[in-house]
């Protein structure tokens, strides 16, 4: 499939500069994609949007602050605390990018689609800016709330090890990474793990500084399960049967938690967006926002 891509750009957004793609039609309805932790809009590939482009949508990737090509964030900690979590901004700020970027692109509202952390994010643009938000999908996240399982032992490990330093290290620990995130039996997907990394070094440089930042964010921003009850959009909860990082029992509750939310859970997916799901889940978020 040929990716209708616009070329990256960048937009001011509060002071930081955001780095964006467009794919399709800009007359058709906009649907804006939102990556999880640590990882450049490059997450929903150019297949993927140039699928949701061919199903009649305006779609936009964007890289989040303190990620790939979008503005890093100056930020020291305090040498002391109180035992919180101190963190440079929280979700909601992340959010505020979104909005900001819709602001610069002329965007009054749009389908928004956000995977793990940028599932997180989604949820709080749909609180705090709803009329922003025509439908929310939800992928592998959850609503912050404490007690759900925690990752397994072999997800544990990979945030143990120590950061890599230098770009080398970083394309194998993405590599190994994945292999535990997405789950065996993908062989395909296996193939592209590399490549993947390998582009997103060469594209956004190499700093673990930055997702460091955006799980301090994820960490001090708290449960959003109360004001998910006030979220009127209609919604969809995607998550994985085997995702070792965010347990399934969490994207239940999330699904729960907003009223009317659909859940959809696949089959043998853990904490990635194996290529053997695009179809279906392509079908699912086109058909929630029709």
């Amino acid at each position: 499939m040929i990716a209708t891509s616009s070329g990256e750009a960048f937009a001011e957004v509060g002071g930081l500069r955001i780095c964006y793609e467009t794919f399709g039609d800009r007359n058709d309805p906009p649907l804006l994609l939102i990556a999880g932790l640590g990882a450049q809009m490059i997450l929903f590939e150019d297949d993927f949007c140039a699928a949701l482009a061919a199903r009649g949508f305006w779609v936009i990737r964007f890289d989040n602050r303190d990620i790939g090509r979008s503005s890093r964030i100056d930020w020291t900690p305090p040498a002391e605390n109180s035992g919180e979590v101190v963190a440079p901004y929280r979700l909601s700020d992340m959010a505020a990018d979104a909005v900001g970027l819709m602001d610069a692109l002329g965007v009054a509202n749009a389908h928004i689609v956000g995977a793990s952390m940028g599932g997180m994010i989604a949820q709080e643009l749909a609180i705090g800016w709803p009329q922003r938000v025509k439908t929310l999908t939800s992928i592998m996240s959850a609503t912050g709330e404490p007690g759900f399982p925690r990752p397994s032992e072999q997800a544990m490990q990979v945030f143990a090890a120590p950061p890599p330093t230098n770009a080398d290290e970083y394309v194998e620990a993405n590599v190994r990474a994945w292999l535990i995130f997405r789950g065996l039996g993908f062989p395909e997907d296996e193939k592209r793990d590399r490549p993947r990394a390998i582009r997103a070094v060469e594209r956004g440089g190499f700093d673990p500084s930055g997702g460091q930042r955006q799980f301090l964010a994820v960490m001090a921003s708290g449960s959003r399960k109360a004001a998910l009850a006030k979220v009127t959009a209609p919604s969809l909860v995607i998550h994985g049967a085997d995702d070792p990082l965010v347990a399934l029992a969490a994207g239940e509750d999330t699904a729960a938690s907003i009223p009317g939310a659909k859940l959809v859970v696949f089959e043998r997916m853990g904490h990635a967006m194996p290529l053997e799901t695009w179809p279906r889940m392509i079908d699912e978020i086109v058909a929630l926002a029709k």
